[in-house]
């Protein structure tokens, strides 16, 4: 049991060095929602402008949802009219990344990659919806009626709770652009109750959906650190263009959301995979899944999936080659890799790191509590 020990080690040093800047990152998002009003992606993507484009593909950088829960969103803004293109580009910077993935990117990763990979999720949904609104201009509606899905709006005064289309929960944030339900405070609300709303989501229901994705990628971070040999990645995956290639093929059948794969990448690197194939299965595993691409197909037709996912191979190649070739230059990039220090035995900052994971750990078992016991739940309620 050795070996077990060691990737509980390794697992546990990962977990120590990111802790922090994850509830960090959770913190943000409860902020975007507290205060960002959940009609502003409804409200500007109903263009097919180049204007809506950037519009859809800026707007769902920030936004903390996974590839899973970006979906009932996405379904209900095509209901109510918006674009293909836009609708593809939200559909594609929104799960690559988000205030808590570019925490623990800076966490385990280094400045230039906390920078690069927010800004190619922003060009690739870009590119992506441009290619999509100009090869695919049918104008059929979405295959999914709409009684199917909770998140268009409803003429119903008291629409039912917001669940997932792929049948778990994700973060989703219903699209309200009209009126109010009794989960929304009035205008008037004080900002303190606003604020305390966001925390309840991002420790709540959001928490509930990353979290446990995040310690299975903690752990295969581990596993990767124990087992993997600097000599299998130089023998199989020398070829940084193969690395690449590699990686959008492991993307596919894997789903992974853009937190949990950064410890995963961060490990892959220090045993010898090329910043650019990271970078490629940091941008290519939270958009482009089995699970996701079934409903993306019925959201956007089957012409404008095959061009999405046409658009997001390109853009992360060649994404992929421009990371390399700049971590390339010695003079300009000098000393970055080291700071990919996934697993190190860092002493400054260990103690609020020691700390920070014992309350992710801890919130962790209790929202695990909370779903198994029913009396946990409803003092979890009320509270």
């Amino acid at each position: 049991m050795d070996w077990v020990l060691q990737v509980v080690q390794a697992g546990w040093n990962v977990l120590v060095a990111s802790a922090p800047y994850m509830l960090l990152g959770f913190f943000f998002a409860g902020l975007l929602k507290a205060f960002l009003p959940d009609d502003l992606v409804a409200r500007h993507l109903g263009t097919s402008s180049f204007r809506g484009l950037i519009k859809a593909a800026a707007v769902g950088v920030p936004i903390p949802l996974c590839s899973c829960g970006v979906l009932p969103t996405a379904a209900g803004l095509r209901r109510q009219g918006a674009a293909k293109g836009p609708t593809a580009a939200f559909l594609i910077s929104t799960p690559e990344t988000g205030v808590d993935s570019m925490a623990v990117t800076w966490a385990l990763l280094d400045p230039f990659m906390t920078v690069v990979r927010p800004l190619s999720a922003f060009f690739t949904a870009l590119v992506t919806g441009v290619m999509v609104q100009s090869l695919d201009r049918s104008k059929e509606p979405p295959a999914l009626p709409p009684s199917k899905s909770q998140f268009s709006p409803s003429p119903s005064p008291s629409p039912s709770k917001s669940s997932c289309l792929t049948g778990s929960g994700c973060g989703c944030i219903p699209v309200q652009p009209q009126g109010r339900t009794p989960d929304q405070p009035p205008a008037e609300t004080s900002a303190l109750l606003r604020l305390r709303a966001g925390m309840a989501f991002a420790f709540g229901d959001l928490f509930r959906d990353i979290a446990p994705w995040f310690l299975l990628g903690v752990l295969v971070a581990g596993g990767i650190s124990v087992w993997l040999t600097p000599e299998m990645f130089s023998r199989w995956l020398g070829n940084p263009v193969l690395a690449m290639v590699a990686m959008l093929v492991i993307s596919v059948p894997l789903y992974v959301c853009a937190t949990a794969s950064t410890p995963i990448a961060a490990a892959l690197v220090l045993k010898g995979l090329n910043p650019g194939a990271a970078l490629v299965f940091l941008l290519a595993g939270p958009a482009v899944n089995a699970a996701a691409l079934t409903v993306i197909t019925k959201i956007l037709g089957r012409r404008a999936t095959v061009v999405y996912v046409a658009g997001i191979v390109i853009c992360t190649l060649a994404l992929g080659l421009m990371v390399d070739w700049v971590y390339g230059q010695a003079d300009f990039m000098a000393g970055v890799l080291g700071n990919w220090r996934i697993g190190a035995d860092e002493e400054e900052g260990r103690f609020l790191g020691v700390v920070a994971a014992t309350v992710l750990l801890a919130l962790v078992g209790w929202k695990w509590g909370a779903a198994v016991f029913p009396l946990a739940v409803r003092v979890d309620r009320a509270a």
